[in-house]
């Protein structure tokens, strides 16, 4: 039984490459997604020069490192790349969010490699967050089409002990407003749930909308991060 407080959601990236092993590679305590997969990368809760290292080794020269909520600071010869205030978001517990707008009467499809084009091509022109050909593989990804033509999805991601996050969230701009953001959300989160697992997720502090959505879902704030990225040397 998950409890809000549970220490994996400290560092959800580290703990999920665990379940996500066969996604991964691993050099001492670092870790990382396989590049077509996800760019976040994970160091151990304390790390040390040896851990950063690794993870320099493990990553090449000159590559991106995208530390997601890790708050260990890296070398100072690692380059900053960005940095963004977030919040982490779980759900209530009680049962599947639901709330106003959840309900589209949209049909839901599975999405499978074969909808891969589609995804990036709807990720290029919606920018949710770092997408990639072989992200759906971290978990179930729905989609909403209209005629044919792929205009919302949402998917899970990181999946540390007991809780499975929601991500990927996004809707083409011709058709928001019709609800299909909530009805995803809403359909993941029943699945993750009848599955054992928590929802959780994280979501930019500027994205005030989305925020104000997830709450009316049965989402609540569990703390706030900051989301990293630097440059090995």
């Amino acid at each position: 039984m998950t409890s809000d407080d549970d220490p994996v959601l400290d560092d959800p990236v580290g703990r999920s490459l665990g379940r996500h092993a066969h996604l991964a590679r691993r050099l001492g305590r670092a870790a990382t997604y396989l590049t077509d997969v996800a760019t976040f990368a994970s160091v151990s809760t304390q790390p040390d020069a040896a851990d950063w290292a690794d993870l320099a080794e493990l990553l090449g020269p000159g590559a991106f490192a995208d530390m997601f909520s890790c708050p260990a600071a890296p070398p100072p010869s690692w380059e900053p790349v960005f940095n963004l205030e977030g919040r982490q978001m779980i759900s209530s517990g009680a049962g599947h969010p639901d709330g106003p707008g959840a309900q589209s009467g949209a049909d839901l499809v599975e999405l499978g490699p074969d909808s891969v084009p589609d995804m990036l091509d709807l990720v290029a022109r919606t920018e949710p967050g770092p997408f990639w050909p072989r992200t759906h593989e971290l978990g179930t990804y729905l989609g909403i089409r209209v005629d044919g033509t792929l205009v919302a999805m949402a998917g899970e991601r990181l999946r540390p002990p007991g809780w499975t996050e929601i991500s990927a969230v996004c809707t083409a701009p011709e058709a928001r407003g019709r609800g299909y953001a909530g009805h995803l959300v809403s359909a993941l989160a029943a699945h993750i749930v009848a599955r054992g697992d928590r929802p959780f997720l994280h979501v930019a502090e500027t994205n005030t909308s989305a925020i104000a959505l997830y709450e009316r879902l049965g989402f609540k704030s569990r703390r706030q991060v900051t989301f990293r990225g630097f440059r090995t040397p």
